[in-house]
């Protein structure tokens, strides 16, 4: 007869079950405490703010010179110089009483118009400024609001009026008064700006945040930071508490994003804007906790928008939400210059070269692109890989319709007319910036002079440089007497064997991805020279597409362009007449590259021309690349644009030919993201 195994104890049994429920009890008991001391946390206003690795310098402190110069003064003499004077949205906005839109409109170009004006040293723009600043600032609630009580909706808009009172106009404009105020020094502007945040402190008690505001906190939380460093009010990160809990948990969002594919249909969540607003909120909520998990979130932001929707120019899709990764979606030009400020805002706080280098990828890339040379026009939606801008019935968009991508005054709509000035004016101003142990940072790069006062000596640096078109920048130190104090100089992370020579001529190795520090005693004038050598770099994209990179420029297919002028404005500048514009393919744009991937220096020519003109025009773009190529018969044109690459390698039994290669930002019409020949 088989062994028989003896009963369970009842009492083993029993303890089990005690042992299961103590260790269960306590797991809730845990999640409630944890709970608790979470809400505790975000219910405690704090006192402080965590500092920055980078100051931003006072709006003023920066003189644009060289290539960037010339942009500020082609955009200043442009549409942002002018809107005011023909655009009802703006000339009769209702922030100066008028009958038109006063929602966030006049909000958006001011806070691009103020530092255009004052870095262009342009005097007729800075009367303008002021003569709305006054307005806004003399026209102020009693109770601290700013602006209309109840905003118009767009002019020719058939949408309903907006909500009264709605925060999200007063966001923008508190970061427009705040750069106002640096370069003016208007007494009045820190007395409005605490007056209107209070405002908005008792008015989130009785209505929480919603709509746009609910998705765009994180701006408030700029001007609330701004006003706190200088007045040091406790009361204002209590309400930075209150919005940051009552807004959208855009930390959560770009954990695991949750719009991974190519949007349905419009979505809030999948908005492109509010997602390149959105990725400013992990440094600014390092700031406010001190917690150092939000530094990694704030670049686990950019690899997920890269992973599901990134493109080669830098930026991700959304046209007019989250679109996927192939490069005939496009992306709305306010996403472009918005994502530019949450970088600016990302590497103030963080001083990660990472933001610095991606800054620097879409403005001098993807930023120009979108304007006509003479910024008279923009686009609503670009393209990366963009091989005709038309009006076309069924357009590839996830929602914009079939004017996006021509250039005008408002394509698809007005948003991006009104805040597409910000790009170059903030690039400008957050060129170089103060550092915690009284230094300079070099940031990012472009022609340029700043000026601050360093341990009673006055400091000037001039940087002369044709930085992205070149590899030498050389910087000039003046101190008015011998100083202390260390100049940081940014090694992008692709500069590989960068130098640097010192006043004495010793020569530097760098390390990439570093700031390097340089300690020392100023004399006078003394100079540095840093060479940042651009070699060649195949990056891979949809459909293991090819990209071709040469330090921060991406390059294109140099397509011939046939602008042809289609409908008048709807509202002329004084004295001049204007027309959207189609530009079309004039040359063929349906090739494949051969590119030895080991060895791209093998397969690709490169020629300086030289600094002639503008250098984001076709004509003036200062350097080319020659590769072979074939071309890719069954690669055609659908939905107004080209259709997705297809997946590499592919096969062609056509001739090899040369093909020309100019930076991205040099072009109207592009092929960026190429197919890759099957060796």
């Amino acid at each position: 007869m088989a062994e028989q195994e003896p009963p369970v104890k009842k009492s083993s049994l029993f303890m089990k079950v005690l042992l299961f429920l103590t260790v269960a009890l306590l797991l809730v008991l845990g999640w409630v405490m944890y709970q608790r001391w979470q809400k505790q946390k975000n219910e405690t206003p704090r006192t402080t703010l965590e500092p920055v690795v980078f100051q931003p310098l006072p709006l003023g402190s920066i003189k644009p010179t060289g290539w960037l110069l010339e942009q500020l003064k082609l955009q200043a003499s442009g549409l942002s110089g002018h809107l005011d004077e023909f655009w009802p949205d703006i000339e009769d906005s209702g922030w100066r009483g008028g009958r038109a839109e006063g929602w966030e409109r006049a909000p958006y170009w001011l806070d691009g118009v103020i530092p255009l004006a004052y870095l262009t040293d342009d005097v007729k723009m800075k009367a303008k400024v002021k003569r709305w600043m006054d307005y806004i600032l003399q026209h102020q609630a009693p109770d601290g609001w700013l602006g209309p009580e109840q905003g118009q909706p767009a002019t020719g808009s058939n949408a309903p009026a907006n909500a009264p009172r709605d925060p999200w106009p007063q966001f923008i404009i508190l970061k427009a008064m705040a750069q106002y105020q640096e370069a003016s020094g208007d007494s009045q502007v820190i007395p409005a700006m605490q007056k209107s945040m209070r405002s908005l402190y008792y008015q989130l008690d009785q209505r929480p945040l919603f709509n746009w505001n609910f998705f765009r906190w994180e701006d408030l939380w700029v001007s609330i930071f701004w006003l706190f460093d200088r007045t040091k009010e406790p009361w204002l990160l209590d309400l930075a508490r209150k919005a940051g809990n009552q807004g959208y948990n855009w930390t959560k969002h770009f954990s695991d994003l949750p719009v991974k594919g190519r949007s349905p249909k419009w979505n809030w969540e999948g908005h492109v804007v509010n997602n390149a607003m959105g990725l400013k909120t992990s440094a600014l909520l390092y700031r406010y906790t001190g917690e150092n998990h939000y530094k990694k979130s704030a670049s686990t932001a950019l690899e997920e928008l890269d992973k599901y929707h990134g493109e080669a120019n830098g930026l991700f899709s959304g046209d007019e939400c989250l679109a996927g990764r192939d490069p005939s979606q496009g992306t709305e030009l306010c996403a472009i210059v918005e994502t530019m400020f949450s970088l600016e805002n990302d590497l103030s706080v963080l001083g990660k070269v990472e933001f610095s280098d991606r800054l620097e990828k879409i403005a001098f890339n993807a930023l120009p692109a979108a304007f006509t040379p003479d910024y008279w026009g923009h686009q609503y939606d670009e393209l990366t890989n963009q091989v005709a801008c038309g009006f076309f019935r069924q357009p590839v968009y996830t929602t914009n319709g079939p004017s996006a991508n021509l250039f005008g005054l408002e394509p698809q709509y007005g948003c991006c007319t009104a805040n597409m000035h910000q790009g170059w004016p903030k690039f400008a101003s957050h060129l170089w910036m103060k550092t915690a142990d009284e230094g300079i940072a070099a940031v990012a790069y472009a022609p340029s002079k700043m000026e601050m006062m360093v341990s009673g000596s006055a400091v000037k640096i001039e940087l002369t440089t044709d930085y992205p078109f070149g590899e030498t920048l050389t910087f000039k130190v003046e101190a008015t007497k011998p100083v202390d104090f260390p100049l940081y100089l940014r090694v992008p992370g692709w500069a590989k064997d960068a130098t640097l020579k010192l006043p004495d001529g010793k020569v530097q190795k760098l390390d990439a991805g570093t700031f390097q520090k340089i300690q020392r005693r100023w004399n006078g004038e003394e100079t540095v020279v840093l060479n940042l050598p651009m070699t060649f770099r195949v990056s891979r994209w949809f459909q293991n597409s090819v990209c071709v990179e040469r330090g921060p420029l991406v390059y294109s297919l140099a397509i011939k362009e046939q602008w042809k002028d289609l409908v008048a404005y709807e509202n002329q500048p004084i004295g001049q007449h204007k027309n959207y514009q189609a530009v079309l393919p004039m040359s063929l744009w349906n090739y494949a590259l051969d590119l030895d991937l080991k060895n791209p220096e093998k397969s690709l020519v490169f020629l300086s021309r030289g600094m002639k003109g503008n250098p984001f025009t076709l004509e003036g773009a200062p350097m080319q690349v020659t590769v072979k190529g074939k071309k890719l018969a069954g690669w055609g044109f659908g939905e107004g644009a080209a259709m997705p690459p297809p997946e590499s390698p592919v096969k062609s039994a056509e001739p090899l030919e040369d093909l020309n290669l100019i930076p991205y930002g040099s072009t109207r019409l592009r092929v960026t993201e190429f197919p890759l020949l099957d060796r």
